[in-house]
């Protein structure tokens, strides 16, 4: 018979009588009166099949068979008493995993201080990013395979998901260093109407990608996409190879090649920044990340 198929109260009684190695002391630290813990003592060393201690006129003291069984109990017990610490550490969401995804252009603005604020006050939460674009994550999140994601444009209209902004930006013009308005402060949409563009494909991210077509419709042509790159790092660089234009987030304008420039779009049209969690999934430690996002 193993330890750990045995009453955890009797477990507990036996250890504690073994420490004292006096009824009276040992009931008073378990909080029970003398005959209660006896009757613990004798029901284990009825399982057991034989006497855990020796009883005389001076106290108790553990017999072999007691002595045997101490340190597996002090384990079992132990181990117990830190498998609750754990369990409620994870259920009031200090401890545990949060698998969180991201677009690959929230790693200039977002992603870098929400990771460090959310360190700063959950060290013992083991975080799991994954980069990836729009589409994936929202398949991710829906499956449950991630549990919170930020992403572009995500729209509202997910029975299974919610959302929550986290921040709006406007587009600027990606142009290569030599273009004809690389020169100027700011470009209207108007003027990229000659140049070929470079955009992401619409599947990783239809609504940020309909948003950009939409700038072009809205200044009076159609856009021609010479090239499609999932990245926008992979823009940039398709851009500063003389294969277009872009028109992109404005915090991809932290992304440094030096064949490239960006300029302020003469646009209203913001970006939305949101992030997203499983609307049957909202444990303690979605909630925490959505706090430190608030501040």
């Amino acid at each position: 018979m193993e330890p750990s198929d045995l009453p955890l109260p009797q477990l507990r009684a036996f250890v504690v009588l073994a420490e004292e190695l006096h009824f009276g002391a040992a009931a008073a630290r378990l909080g029970i009166a003398q005959p209660p813990l006896s009757q613990q003592i004798r029901r284990l060393e009825d399982r057991v099949g034989y006497p855990l201690f020796t009883r005389g006129p001076r106290g108790v003291a553990l017999t072999p068979a007691g002595e045997a069984l101490l340190p597996a109990a002090r384990s079992t017990l132990t181990t117990l008493a830190e498998a609750l610490v754990a369990a409620r550490a994870v259920g009031e969401g200090r401890a545990g995993s949060l698998r969180i995804g991201f677009a690959a252009s929230l790693g200039l603005t977002v992603l870098p201080t929400l990771l460090r604020r959310f360190r700063e006050r959950f060290p013992d939460v083991r975080l799991q990013i994954q980069e990836t674009t729009t589409a994936p994550q929202l398949a991710a999140l829906r499956d449950r395979s991630l549990d919170v994601g930020l992403l572009r444009e995500p729209g509202d209209d997910d029975p299974e998901l919610a959302f929550r902004t986290v921040l709006t930006e406007p587009f600027v013009a990606v142009l290569p260093a030599g273009h004809l308005y690389a020169g100027r402060e700011r470009v209207a949409v108007a003027d990229l109407e000659d140049s070929p563009f470079v955009l992401p494909p619409r599947h990783v991210g239809p609504r940020l990608h309909d948003q950009i077509l939409g700038l072009c419709t809205d200044a009076g042509f159609t856009a021609r996409i010479a090239q499609h790159a999932v990245e926008w790092q992979t823009v940039c660089a398709l851009v500063e190879a003389g294969l277009g234009v872009a028109v992109a987030p404005a915090s991809i304008a932290r992304i440094r090649l030096e064949g490239v420039v960006f300029r302020p779009l003469d646009a209203d049209l913001r970006t939305r920044v949101a992030v997203g969690w499983h609307r049957d999934r909202h444990g303690p430690l979605v909630d925490h990340l959505l706090a430190v996002l608030g501040t």
